[in-house]
């Protein structure tokens, strides 16, 4: 059974709410361009961001690890 978009909306924001600081900046700098998390349209977004900003956002030592 497919999943509604209410659960599946649930489902996005938990995963970000348990992303560490170091993956939510691996995605900031390498998601693909349109990535859901990114979309402004969507509430991930703004959970995204205030989670990011939360856990410290792009420290120069994480940006160094993350490299290009």
């Amino acid at each position: 059974m497919a999943m509604t978009n209410d659960e599946l909306e649930k489902e996005h924001i938990e995963l970000i709410n348990t992303l560490p600081q170091l993956e939510m900046a691996r995605l900031m700098r390498f998601a693909p361009a349109g990535h859901i998390y990114f979309d402004m349209t969507k509430p991930y977004s703004q959970i995204f961001h205030k989670r990011f900003e939360e856990l410290g956002g792009m420290t120069s030592e994480i940006s160094k690890e993350l490299g290009w």
